[in-house]
């Protein structure tokens, strides 16, 4: 029996040679030297397609002498997807539809005039097609003082979110606080944008400080880690399609 995905803020060493990926119960699992990986909770990692395995065995096959166990962000969703979501759809949903109440794409820059041009320019298509597309009214204001957003927006966004299998659901749970915005994460989903594509957009008022201000070499690592987070998202989604 593999030991699954444990101690995330210790770098354990590796434990196995070998990764594969085998069908199980209908769908495919991760092996460690022949044995299947589990979750903290003892579940098997069973997931729903081949892709979605291969992206969880590519993290494990690519460590080191020691496991970075925090940074395996496939593995922790799947770990979510199969051992947290089942008995909490409909509360995950509901902190989706919360987020959605004061979403990243609402809240706009009243001053510089360039900022508030290149939010208007880069996010109002985002939030026209989500009205076309999905039903999603949302109402933009500038400045900091809360906005509320239709009711039926908030509800069909739940909705939204709880039309999703389990894995689905984590992604897009996943996505919600990494972008700040209910709407980049269901676009991710949907394939309306890549996971960079949606992060660049969440952070247009940290690029506009960087190309004033420049940047440090913190926050640039920071920026690396969370684009990195964004693309596997990206990859789990594509998996899942």
């Amino acid at each position: 029996m593999a030991r699954g995905f444990h101690e995330p803020g210790d770098k354990p060493r590796r434990f196995y040679g070998a990764v594969s990926v085998a069908s199980m119960n209908g769908g495919f699992t991760v092996m460690l030297d022949g044995r299947t990986l589990r979750g903290p909770k003892g579940a098997q990692t069973v997931l729903p397609n081949a892709a979605l395995a291969e992206l969880v065995a590519e993290e494990w096959a690519g460590q080191g002498e020691h496991l970075a166990l925090a940074a395996m962000h496939a593995t922790r969703l799947a770990n979510t997807a199969i051992e947290a979501i089942p008995q909490a759809r409909d509360a995950t949903a509901q902190q989706i539809a919360d987020y959605a109440a004061s979403d990243l794409l609402c809240y706009r820059a009243s001053e510089p005039a360039g900022l508030v041009a290149r939010q208007q320019e880069r996010w109002d298509p985002v939030l026209s097609r989500a009205e076309a597309e999905i039903g999603l009214r949302f109402i933009p204001v500038s400045g900091i003082v809360h906005q509320p957003q239709p009711q039926e927006t908030l509800e069909r966004v739940k909705a939204l979110a709880l039309e999703l299998d389990d894995f689905g659901l984590a992604g897009l749970a996943f996505g919600v606080p990494l972008f700040g915005s209910a709407v980049l994460s269901l676009a991710v989903q949907r394939g309306w944008l890549s996971g960079e594509a949606a992060y660049d957009l969440s952070r247009l008022d940290e690029a506009w400080q960087e190309e004033k201000w420049g940047i440090d070499d913190e926050a640039a690592e920071r920026t690396a880690r969370l684009r990195g987070e964004a693309i596997m998202l990206d990859r789990w989604f594509a998996a899942l399609s």
